[in-house]
């Protein structure tokens, strides 16, 4: 769960987005990735066993509709809303605030990812241009291409230290945050997502 629902604030938030009208799980759960723009999803394990909390509490009811329990606030719900009125505005601006430290990290990795494939493919084209320089002018005749293994091995090590040092430094980079566990998931889908974007390279 990201920080900013620590000490029961999601329960408050639930209840907000239930006041809007009523919901199932699901909806809640969508409603809240689009709040965090995508950056963040709760669970069904998150929210079920808050909602179940919340009707033993009396502060929500649900009705069986097409296979799915829909969630309804009750008066005492909204009772507690009006309560709390001054605690939810805090955690709507903590919220905002979140999502920007979100986009900006994401933001962060993706430029790093870009400049690193960047850099990779340049050392590629450098690397070709001066095999095909080597074998135009050594001895004055031409030169047999050398054999698969021996051509890739001084460029594989290259990459090698390439790639050993980009894990080092975005790895530097998070923990230099102090990055929350939703925040390491974002870092993990950007980083998933700098995978694909080789693999459509390299076909």
């Amino acid at each position: 769960m990201t920080a900013v629902f620590s000490h029961g604030r999601l329960r408050l938030y639930l209840l907000k987005l239930l006041d809007d009208g009523p919901k199932h799980g699901y909806e809640l759960i969508r409603l809240l990735e689009d709040r965090f723009l995508g950056l963040y999803a709760p669970s069904a394990g998150t929210i079920y066993p808050r909602l179940q909390r919340l009707e033993v509490e009396g502060l929500v009811t649900h009705t069986a509709a097409g296979g799915r329990k829909v969630y309804e606030i009750t008066e005492s719900g909204r009772a507690e809303l009006r309560q709390r009125a001054d605690e939810l505005a805090t955690l709507e601006a903590d919220i905002t605030a979140s999502v920007q430290d979100l986009s900006t990290l994401a933001g962060e990795i993706q430029t790093e990812v870009r400049g690193s494939v960047r850099d990779l493919k340049r050392e590629l084209r450098e690397a070709a241009r001066q095999t095909r320089q080597t074998r135009q002018t050594r001895w004055d005749r031409p030169v047999p291409p050398p054999a698969p293994a021996a051509a890739a091995s001084p460029l594989l090590t290259e990459f090698d230290q390439r790639l050993a040092a980009f894990t080092m430094e975005v790895g530097g980079l998070v923990r230099a945050h102090r990055l929350s566990d939703n925040q390491l998931r974002t870092a993990i889908r950007v980083l998933d997502g700098a995978l694909d974007g080789l693999r459509r390279l390299l076909r």
